[in-house]
């Protein structure tokens, strides 16, 4: 017997999405999906119908990562929420009821160049699950059309070439600060974390120089173990591609809580990358994501450090003092500021400076100063 995922909504109540047997002879919701990656990697979709009977969580596909999406990338469940329930293979134990970000800032400007964009929440890292509930409570606009959970199994990952390096080491050179060009940190490669080079877009877009780098955190889970960490960013890059619809994983770079840095979207370190983190701002711009979520927790010294010496290196690539401001242009109106202003912004941001959202979380956000400081003293001001 297939599941299909239901919901039931009531006049000024929560629609409850969950998953449940189709009765014999009843009219199907469209079949669920699964989309696959190297490594045994899946995303599998569930759409959402409606029903009016109550909440039933059900069994799924063994899961790590999840979403939910819709149609309109445009569009959002403004005033609304997403809650979910996830089961635990191990234990077989429910999790408390889970919120999920549904702002959808981070996103691609128009000229990201990949068409079938889909609206999504922020997703959130479960570990290994095999049941999901949903729980979704209108905004007043309703809720948008299309939407669909998303499970993301990030599996064990591509293998590398023998000749594709996993990690580029640190230069420690000590005349590198001479023109405040602060030394290069080790970089964990794509192939170090395992991407699957054939989801992505083949070709490449660049920008200007990068003139600031917004600090993100992925509003996933905080508490895991950093071994995790390659995995997660799998995941991520799964439900940014596959689920999403966007040309590659949105972050060029991203922090684990052991300070490990890692390569994020694909086209050179060293390379102005366009990328898909900070929607209005991604020109001439470089994204750096904190894996973790930081609203009320307190990033641990070693992520900070990591973050200080990635935006160090590469504003120093273009002889940008980590300490000072820039004049950056605004490419949409769904930012802060109306497509065309000019905004003045310190060289390293908060993603919440250029959107309204809460990301980097005041956690992050506060240690911000710490992290310019810093940066500022790697290259050598």
């Amino acid at each position: 017997m297939r599941t299909s995922l239901l919901a039931g909504a009531a006049a000024g109540c929560a629609a409850v999405l969950f998953l449940q047997p189709l009765a014999v002879g009843a009219a199907a919701d469209p079949a669920p999906t699964r989309r696959t990656s190297a490594g045994d990697g899946s995303v599998t979709t569930l759409p959402l119908g409606h029903t009016e009977h109550g909440f039933t969580p059900r069994a799924t596909r063994p899961f790590s990562l999840v979403g939910v999406s819709w149609d309109d990338p445009r569009g959002s469940l403004d005033g609304g929420s997403v809650r979910v329930r996830t089961r635990n293979i191990a234990t077989g134990a429910w999790s408390d009821w889970r919120s999920l970000d549904v702002d959808g800032e981070d996103a691609p400007d128009e000229r990201d160049g990949r068409g079938g964009a889909r609206g999504a929440s922020a997703p959130l890292w479960t570990g290994p699950s095999n049941g999901v509930a949903i729980e979704v409570t209108p905004g007043p606009r309703g809720l948008p059309s299309g939407l669909r959970a998303e499970l993301v199994d990030p599996g064990r990952g591509a293998t590398a070439a023998p000749n594709v390096p996993r990690t580029l080491a640190a230069d420690a050179s000590p005349d590198r600060t001479a023109d405040h060009e602060a030394p290069r940190p080790g970089i964990v490669t794509r192939a170090g974390w395992g991407a699957d080079e054939s989801l992505r877009d083949p070709g490449f877009v660049y920008t200007g120089a990068v003139r600031a780098v917004f600090v993100h955190h992925t509003a996933t889970a905080t508490d895991y173990a950093c071994s995790d960490a390659p995995q997660m960013i799998r995941a991520i890059y799964q439900y940014h591609v596959q689920s999403n619809g966007w040309r590659d994983i949105g972050y060029n770079f991203l922090v684990d809580r052991c300070g490990t840095i890692y390569e994020g979207r694909a086209g050179g370190v060293d390379q102005p990358v366009f990328g898909a983190h900070t929607l209005g701002f991604n020109t001439d711009s470089s994204g750096v994501a904190a894996l973790g979520t930081f609203t009320s927790d307190s990033p641990e010294q070693a992520l900070v450090d990591g973050v200080s010496k990635i935006a160090a290196w590469k504003l120093g690539l273009t002889g940008q003092d980590a300490g000072g401001t820039t004049n950056l242009t605004s490419g949409s109106s769904q930012s802060r500021y109306p497509k065309g202003t000019v905004v003045s912004f310190d060289t390293v941001s908060g993603h919440r400076d250029a959107f309204s959202t809460d990301c980097p979380g005041a956690g992050l956000y506060n240690r911000l100063g710490d992290i310019r400081s810093w940066a500022a003293h790697l290259q050598g001001r």
